[in-house]
């Protein structure tokens, strides 16, 4: 059940990553961020009606609060990041280190006592290196210092988000990714305010911000669950391979081609995640 959650919350995280990049390249991206936030907002507080697990909410340092609103936080310092480094034009640099955030989630997890098993280990490195090849790494030299400086920040940045979305998880996912996207909604509202820009959307652009705020909640919402199937270490790297699901996308729908690396990366990516899975 781990493995297929996790994998899920990669399909739809990719989705999402893959409609959002296609909508930024018209809006702003923060406008694209806190528009599609706030739809996830919207899913997270439907859902909650459905269930009864917000009459009695815990807003203990261990609770839900704390880390949704940790996550919040972190995770807008992330984006935010992420689309500077993007916009710099060095994707090939801020992408592959980007991808590599599921590092500090693994390694709070080996801190927790966590044990895989050997070939989980070894399928958990397979993966990740997948996942940073299938980003499309730049070979080149003479790379600038801003885009890896923008890059390492957004990895420690998702990172940490995916840390204490898995904290507040163990307490109650819903109510952790709910408490996450009203924490980067928030933030986005203020900036709105401060830049009095609301993004400038059209009626007929709300069909892809949906889809984007669902796929997104969605993917939080079931790598939370994941964390709490088994090991976080092994959730994590299972649900941190939507960079392939990505680059996928490009290539069958904006017919992008891949540098060969990206289709070593692939490879990898699919090997490690068969080698956690079968464990």
């Amino acid at each position: 059940m781990l493995a297929g959650l996790a994998l899920f919350s990669s399909l739809l995280w990719g989705t999402a990553d893959y409609l959002g990049g296609k909508l930024a390249k018209r809006f702003a991206s923060l406008a694209v961020t806190g528009a599609s936030q706030a739809i996830g907002l919207i899913v997270g507080v439907l859902l909650l009606t459905l269930s009864s697990g917000w009459r009695h909410p815990n807003l203990q340092l261990n609770g839900f609060f704390i880390s949704g609103v940790c996550a919040g936080v972190a995770g807008f310092v992330g984006l935010v990041s992420y689309y500077a480094g993007l916009s710099t034009g060095k994707m090939g640099v801020i992408a592959p280190i980007t991808s590599l955030s599921a590092v500090i989630p693994v390694l709070y997890g080996f801190a927790q006592g966590e044990r895989p098993q050997a070939i989980q280990i070894i399928g958990m490195g397979v993966a990740l290196l997948g996942c940073f090849l299938a980003s499309g790494p730049e070979m080149r030299s003479g790379v600038s210092a801003k885009p890896i400086f923008l890059g390492i920040l957004t990895a420690i940045m998702f990172g940490v988000t995916l840390v204490f979305m898995a904290r507040g998880a163990k307490t109650n996912s819903l109510l952790t990714m709910t408490t996450m996207r009203f924490t980067t909604v928030s933030v986005a509202v203020v900036i709105a305010i401060w830049s009095r820009r609301i993004g400038g959307f059209s009626l007929k652009d709300l069909p892809v911000l949906a889809a984007i705020g669902v796929s997104d909640f969605l993917a939080n919402y079931t790598l939370g669950v994941a964390t709490t199937k088994g090991l976080l270490s092994v959730a994590m790297v299972l649900g941190s391979v939507f960079p392939v699901v990505t680059t996928l996308l490009a290539f069958k729908f904006l017919h992008e081609r891949l540098q060969k690396v990206q289709y070593i990366g692939v490879a990898f990516a699919l090997i490690g995640v068969i080698a956690i899975s079968v464990a």
